[in-house]
């Protein structure tokens, strides 16, 4: 059985609070992720997802230009440590609606698991059930 450090992403995308969200949509876009965790000098604040700007177009049409990473960001981030199974990672996502979890080691952030890899995982883990 995987855990979730197996199935995390460690390339952090990273992006500054004060950020208009225009520019971290278009980060998100080019790298063809779907969060991105905000920071604070060294310190992590927040993520920002695909989900959070959608809201803030539907929410805010007209202030978009105006609008700040740190206005729409998420925070806290919820967070799963590496050594954890997948199946707490999706129960946790359930729970808390989310699809983009941070993951620590020793209570530091070392890299993110989306909805997508824990799909994934899932997938192949049903494929070999199948098959044996």
């Amino acid at each position: 059985m995987g855990t979730v450090g197996q199935l995390m992403t460690s390339n952090l995308r990273l992006i500054n609070e004060g950020v208009p969200i225009q520019e971290a949509a278009t980060m998100m876009h080019r790298h063809r992720i779907g969060s991105l965790f905000v920071r604070r000098d060294e310190e992590f604040v927040g993520i920002i997802t695909e989900t959070d700007v959608v809201q803030a177009v539907a929410e805010q049409p007209r202030n978009i230009e105006r609008l700040t990473v740190q206005e729409v960001m998420s925070r806290p981030i919820i967070t799963v440590d590496r050594t954890m199974a997948p199946h707490y990672a999706r129960d946790l996502m359930a729970d808390r609606k989310i699809r983009h979890l941070g993951v620590t080691q020793d209570g530091k952030i070392v890299g993110v698991i989306s909805v997508r890899d824990l799909l994934a995982y899932f997938k192949t883990v049903s494929k070999e059930l199948e098959d044996s």
